[in-house]
């Protein structure tokens, strides 16, 4: 048996919450010996791409407010949020030399909107506080011993410490490093998982996506990301050899339709997006989508996905209806459109156009015009022997509908729902019920939230508190 390397306590995960449990350990009055081991060569990876790389590290709004837009039991994260909140988060940050703004929903960045800088400060503060972070250490196995844990590591290295935080994420974006590790060790260790799947992900409407080209990598995909070539996309979307691929998965790569593509880029503002299956609704939200690559996003997408995902993987054929007039009802609609299309028929400039022309200057004063091909191919009921249904039209305007026919996975997901069971866990230390002197904390729980800043934030409270949790309980 090799030498081992002693520790007090030992972080496994170098992300936002084993960054801040490493500090909250190292900050403690005792002053005990924190090492932190992370598997890829630096610290912070996921981090680098929160918010497209701007980080929205928090949000600013108080518990009550905080807590709905918690989608998991609330209850178990209160301690950990009273613990370390938003303000403390902001100060956290600030005393690092990182400025910061808040934008519309409260939600909190980096004034330099780069993410770099929030990992930078994590770092600076661990190693300040004497922390010992060791890169490139993957774990590979976790046991008991009388005297705590032993942490075994690639080419067979060795830590032992009294006090052991699990903090490896969940599989969301597996290039960063979050393989799902952590989950075989808390299962070995004993404890219980929730069912897991991606949450925070684009839901892909049923034609969107030609499935049957399969997942390659076309142009216009290699143009929405941004420039990047297909050797990149490919790196930044496929999932590794072996990883899991939950039933309903599109993988983001699989290249759009031509309806896709006439949609892709799109976004709405002020919509109201409801979720359904049959003829229940599972849930309705007002803001703003967006039409990607991969499916419907951005805040509305994003908001409806997780139900849309637990809907398709228990059996379920959801579908969604877009009112893209929510301020009107439908007869005043109704109306609003008699008389525009009265005025362009009426129009001399009409004359000579064709009833799909002049369908598409009525759209144009309906809707963005960049909405408009997108939509009518959406919509084929509006049209038949040469002429409109203004009827139809409102009905399309007030309802559009869109099957789904599945998700975009763990390769792109923000977050990943489900994992360690929070009732094997004490709330106020974030210790494990069933294994004394081991801690959990960040993603690998079964915690989630909306996006604006919230699961960051649960993030960096959890781990701090853990990481204070583990120090006080260290026996010197």
């Amino acid at each position: 048996m090799g030498l081992s390397i002693q520790s007090d306590i030992l972080v496994v995960g170098g992300g936002a919450a084993g960054l801040m449990a490493a500090c909250g350990a190292a900050s403690a009055d005792n002053h005990p010996l924190v090492t932190l081991l992370e598997k890829m060569p630096r610290p912070g990876r996921k981090i680098m791409i929160t918010g497209k790389g701007r980080c929205n590290f928090t949000n600013l709004k108080d518990w009550n407010a905080f807590s709905g837009h918690i989608r998991t039991d609330s209850r178990f994260l209160r301690p950990a949020f009273y613990n370390f909140t938003p303000e403390d988060a902001i100060a956290f940050f600030e005393s690092e030399g990182v400025e910061t703004v808040v934008e519309r929903g409260d939600r909190v960045f980096p004034a330099s909107y780069k993410a770099s800088d929030i990992v930078d400060a994590l770092s600076r503060r661990a190693i300040s506080l004497g922390v010992m972070l060791m890169a490139d250490s993957g774990v590979k196995r976790i046991e008991t011993s009388p005297e705590g844990f032993v942490v075994i590591c690639g080419g067979g290295k060795r830590y032992e410490a009294q006090k052991l935080i699990i903090a490896t994420g969940g599989l969301s974006y597996p290039r960063t490093g979050s393989s799902g590790d952590g989950y075989a060790w808390a299962e070995r260790l004993g404890h219980h998982l929730r069912p897991r799947f991606p949450s925070l992900t684009a839901i892909v409407p049923r034609g969107y996506k030609d499935l049957e080209a399969g997942p390659s990598v076309g142009r216009i995909a290699a143009k929405v990301l941004g420039g990047m070539d297909e050797t990149e996309i490919r790196q930044e979307s496929a999932l590794p050899p072996g990883y899991p691929s939950p039933t309903g998965h599109i993988p983001r790569e699989t290249p759009l339709s031509e309806w896709g593509m006439k949609l892709c880029g799109l976004s709405l503002d002020n919509i109201t997006l409801t979720l359904g299956q049959g003829k229940d609704i599972l849930q309705q939200e007002t803001g703003d989508i967006s039409f990607t690559d991969g499916g419907l996003e951005g805040p509305l997408g994003f908001a409806v996905s997780r139900n849309c995902v637990k809907c398709i993987l228990n059996g379920g054929k959801p579908w969604v209806k877009i009112d893209l007039k929510p301020g009107i009802e439908a007869e005043a609609l109704l109306g609003r459109i008699k008389r525009l299309w009265d005025e362009i028929q009426g129009d001399p400039r009409s004359r000579g156009q064709n009833i799909r022309q002049l369908s598409k200057i009525l759209l144009g004063k309906l809707l963005p015009w960049e909405a408009v091909d997108g939509f009518i191919q959406g919509n084929p009921g509006i049209f038949g022997n040469n002429k409109i249904s203004l009827p139809a039209l409102a009905e399309a305007l007030k309802e559009w509908r869109m099957d789904i026919a599945g998700f975009v996975g763990y390769e792109r997901c923000v977050v990943t729902a489900g994992g360690v069971d929070t009732s094997e866990i004490l709330p106020k230390t974030l210790e494990s019920r069933l294994v004394k002197g081991l801690y959990f904390c960040g993603e690998i729980l079964d915690i989630d939230a909306d996006t604006g800043g919230y699961n960051l934030h649960l993030a960096f409270s959890t781990g701090l508190l853990a990481g204070q949790s583990a120090a006080k309980a260290i026996s010197k």
